[in-house]
């Protein structure tokens, strides 16, 4: 039972190249102990508690994500946004802020989110351009690439595409779209000119779902997979396979999260 009666909804962006992901780390910098450090300062006290709508891995960064706040005594928060944004560091964003009901759960009211991974295939890359994107070398077949993410597309036991735990038993969830769509969201002098992105929405990801995919669909376009590879895994997720790399963090950003009292 939550004791803190009031509670806020915030809407928050980070860049997560210098933090150790979301979730509070002995020793380490995280998204969530930087927030707790700020909230601390503003409100001269740590009577409160927070929790956020996704535990992003480290590297991994966020456009469209949710953390929800409690406090023992009601505050005008809308008020009180400006000052926490000018102590917050430029790569974490607070955006909005609007008071919720107790019995609101973040958690629970997550509907969907949308991931986005960003690569290229660059002779040169840039390396300022490395904070962004991952870079593949050799050529990619994009058109089968998309062939391949629409296997994964419906409700399936994603435990080959995880990394797997021995106090978890669920592994099946939904994917409700996925493909391989060109981006212009990354330009100028220090980005190459064809910037590719795998998008994928579920109504939830595993630990290190959307990344070991993203591998998958390396391995298709460059022939080390065969397309029923991919649906080999899906129908046999049990069976004893080879483990797959995780693709690299920093090209992974939680693009979108729908909450279910949104359209």
């Amino acid at each position: 039972m939550q004791s803190r009666p009031f509670s806020y909804l915030f809407s928050i962006s980070y860049f997560g190249a210098r933090y150790k992901g979301w979730a509070p780390q002995p020793n380490q910098p995280t998204v969530q102990k930087r927030l707790e450090r700020v909230f601390r300062h503003v409100f001269g006290h740590e009577d409160f508690s927070l929790i956020g709508a996704s535990r992003t891995d480290s590297g991994v960064s966020c456009l469209g994500g949710f953390v929800q706040l409690f406090l023992r005594e009601k505050v005008e928060m809308e008020g009180l946004l400006p000052e926490l944004k000018t102590h917050l560091p430029d790569d974490i964003r607070l955006n909005r802020v609007e008071e919720v009901p107790l019995t609101f759960n973040l958690i629970q009211a997550v509907r969907q989110k949308t991931y986005r991974y960003y690569f290229s295939s660059e002779a040169n890359l840039h390396p300022f351009a490395s904070a962004f994107l991952v870079n593949v070398s050799g050529l990619l077949d994009l058109e089968l690439m998309r062939e391949a993410t629409q296997l994964f597309v419906g409700s399936h036991d994603f435990k080959a595409f995880c990394k797997a735990s021995e106090n978890k038993t669920d592994y099946n969830r939904a994917v409700l779209s996925a493909g391989i769509y060109a981006s212009n969201e990354f330009l100028g002098t220090f980005f190459p000119k064809e910037i590719n992105y795998f998008e994928v929405t579920g109504t939830g990801f595993l630990h290190h779902q959307v990344r070991k995919m993203m591998t998958a669909l390396w391995e298709v376009s460059n022939g080390n997979w065969k397309l029923a590879d991919i649906s080999n895994r899906l129908a046999n997720p049990n069976s004893d396979w080879n483990q797959i790399p995780p693709a690299p963090a920093n090209g992974l950003i939680l693009w979108k999260t729908i909450l279910k009292s949104e359209s």
